[in-house]
């Protein structure tokens, strides 16, 4: 029998398209930054991403971006909120008075536009766009036109995530995006986050200075740092706000979450296309942190450095760039 279904709905009172396959259950929304709230297993009572509760969502409303997976394009900080991009300078607002910079750009709150969702055989699924023009509040800072489109897909196999992005524009572009995914730790009942183990394919840590901008150099990794990459190690073993160089392992460049006492990974696949992890667990507070899968570096087009090192890519009139990741369990 086919149970793949979607619908419209609600989340704690806001607008929300529901996906439903076998156990699993998703909601998107569309209004908040095309957010995909909540991926659940009903059947074990699992809850992977950080929702906020029918008591948050005012908070969550002012500040959408630690809650499921945000988009940020374009990601993290710039300093002084300036960047220069094909001899002109764009000047971005100063959303962050602690350190002076722009702090994760413009479409993680903006409203998206439902293009259609729906089930088949194998899958339920939602596709949401957003188009950038002069006519959108981005476009006074990055005067880019171009169309981005998230398509969620739910099945036997967990969550799928597509990612589309075409430069509808007569200039060049740069691409600079990222998901602020935020993951439970612990997820599963019962369990706690010192039953988690966290596993997550970095290569080298950028050094960060006061400001959290990248000074070019590299600070090696701690024993903990080297336990992330190889067994997994406890995530809160120390306060994260960290940037990580990607360094595939198998041919996958991805997080694992494993709870040891319920038997269970979570996988976040994230594809090679995103060069850099970002890593932020809350001062080190249990109960979420955020895997971030970047494609460039931070304030990529103030960084002296080659731009295939740091991820900075462009996308020519009409150019697509795409990628393609997965949320899914394994039963260990």
């Amino acid at each position: 029998m086919n149970d793949n279904h979607a619908r419209e709905g609600e989340f704690h009172g806001e607008p929300a398209i529901w996906l439903r396959s076998g156990g699993y259950e998703a909601a998107l929304l569309p209004a908040i930054g095309g957010n995909l709230i909540a991926f659940r297993d009903t059947l074990s009572g699992m809850r992977f991403l950080h929702e906020p509760s029918a008591e948050e969502m005012d908070g969550f409303r002012a500040r959408p971006m630690i809650h499921g997976i945000p988009v940020l394009f374009p990601p993290n900080r710039y300093e002084d909120g300036r960047f220069r991009w094909g001899g002109a300078e764009h000047r971005l607002p100063v959303n962050e008075p602690a350190t002076g910079n722009h702090l994760h750009g413009f479409l993680y709150d903006t409203p998206w536009r439902v293009e259609e969702y729906g089930a088949t055989a194998t899958e339920s699924f939602v596709v949401v766009s957003v188009a950038v023009d002069e006519n959108h509040p981005m476009y006074a800072y990055l005067p880019y036109s171009f169309t981005m489109r998230l398509r969620y897909g739910l099945g036997p196999h967990g969550l799928s995530q597509q990612v589309f992005v075409r430069n509808e524009g007569r200039e060049t572009m740069p691409c600079l995006f990222a998901f602020h995914t935020s993951v439970n730790a612990p997820f599963a009942p019962g369990s706690s986050a010192k039953d988690c183990r966290l596993k997550l394919t970095v290569g080298e840590r950028w050094e960060l200075d006061g400001r959290m901008l990248p000074t070019g150099s590299f600070r090696p990794l701690s024993a903990e740092e080297e336990a992330m990459k190889g067994e997994g190690v406890y995530p809160f073993f120390e306060p994260m706000d960290n940037h990580y160089t990607a360094a595939a392992q198998n041919g996958r460049n991805r997080m694992e979450l494993t709870d040891v006492r319920a038997g269970a990974t979570l996988v976040y696949d994230v594809g090679t296309s995103y060069k850099q992890w970002m890593i932020w667990n809350n001062g080190a507070r249990e109960g979420f942190f955020c895997p971030e899968p970047q494609i460039s570096l931070v304030n990529a087009p103030g960084i002296d450095r080659p731009a295939e090192e740091i991820g900075l890519f462009s996308l020519d009139p009409g150019d697509i760039w795409e990628e393609t990741s997965r949320l899914y369990v394994k039963r260990t």
